[in-house]
């Protein structure tokens, strides 16, 4: 095994996150990894690809997870960060499960309807025996088989539940049957979330108990059920709709989660952030400003209401944004960061843990 990671060091991953989450971690959760590393192999003829959706069908499962094997190895990992991938097959890949269309983009993965259905005529239910689930799932037993519970295995990005929905109401679709259809947006709301649920609980039925615990396609880590929940559909509707189309499913989905978090995507989306903070049970919230705005560090206010309101708070960047973002909420506690560096950089990474006791 070529990773730069023990079995043992698990055990600290594990507890630590477990205090985060509790609160009682007195300090941040930093992972920070280290590109450069002699990855102590050869590096396998096949090439690196964006999303796991772009390999053919016909690219073995294995070797796939070879070549992630490989750019694990790569890597060092240090403070809180540990090796993780998951099966990257686009946002929303539940739109994929339940009958829609795949459309593989150059940088991502679109989903559209089959046919142009009446929303009356939609009809949502769990099908675990569809080609691309039975693919997502022979990745993780492939990435199972190969790593035996050393890597983290993700949940696939299921998606949102009206960005699910609107991917069979594209365009302008989603938003007329809000004031047209409403009762049929709320039934498949409900549909879409019965499937969501599983779909999820058979993915972790099959990772665990191999799997360490629980990541989405943001590796934060949990002991207990976690995901990143997301509506990106929710910047072109009024918190009065949000109130009424997404935030009850988005409830009874924290409910059912251990750790929910939520992907707040854009300031189109900050309209909604006081009813977000509302839901008891939501943990935390990742802020992405989005492209075209200013970074991570230019949102202090955004930070501040989140942490004011009890939840946690993720996101990426370097280490001087992360020092910004602490200096502007006062302390670091309750924050999960994550960034990267190369193997030059050792010296600096290493003050910047030890400034916060991560080693």
């Amino acid at each position: 095994m070529t990773i730069d990671f023990t079995r043992d060091r698990w055990d600290k991953i594990r507890e630590d996150a477990c205090r985060w989450w509790t609160g009682e971690l007195r300090r941040p959760l930093i992972q920070m990894t280290l590109g450069g590393r002699d990855p102590g192999r050869a590096e396998p003829a096949l090439p690196p690809a964006r999303r796991t959706a772009h390999y053919d069908f016909s690219v073995p499962a294995a070797d796939i997870v070879d070549r992630w094997d490989y750019d694990l190895s790569r890597i060092r990992f240090l403070g809180d960060a540990f090796p993780s991938r998951w099966p990257d097959f686009g946002p929303g890949v539940i739109a994929a499960f339940l009958g829609g269309k795949t459309v593989v983009a150059p940088d991502t993965v679109w989903f559209q309807p089959r046919e142009d259905l009446p929303i009356s005529e939609l009809r949502f239910s769990h099908n675990a025996d569809t080609i691309w689930f039975n693919r997502v799932q022979d990745m993780c037993r492939a990435a199972l088989d190969r790593w035996e519970g050393l890597v983290q295995i993700g949940t696939t990005d299921l998606g949102g539940n009206l960005d699910i929905l609107s991917s069979f109401r594209p365009s302008e679709g989603l938003l007329l049957d809000l004031y047209d259809y409403s009762d049929e947006v709320k039934r498949l709301t409900w549909d879409a979330h019965e499937a969501w649920w599983a779909y999820f609980d058979d993915l972790n039925g099959l990772l665990q108990p191999v799997n360490p615990g629980y990541t989405a396609w943001t590796a934060i880590y949990s002991e207990g059920p976690y995901y990143m929940l997301q509506c990106d559909f929710c910047y072109m509707i009024s918190p009065d709709m949000f109130d009424e189309f997404v935030k009850p499913e988005l409830a009874a989905s924290c409910k059912r989660l251990v750790n929910p978090f939520y992907h707040l995507d854009g300031p189109g989306c900050l309209p909604h952030l006081d009813s977000l903070l509302s839901i008891e049970e939501l943990k935390g919230v990742q802020w992405v400003p989005g492209d075209g705005q200013p970074g991570v560090d230019h949102w202090p206010h955004v930070y501040r209401k989140i942490r004011d309101a009890g939840k946690r708070i993720q996101f990426w960047g370097t280490i001087q944004t992360f020092e910004t973002i602490v200096e502007q909420l006062g302390s670091a506690e309750g924050i999960v960061f994550m960034g990267s560096a190369q193997a030059a950089d050792e010296p600096e990474v290493l003050d910047f843990l030890r400034r916060y006791h991560v080693i």
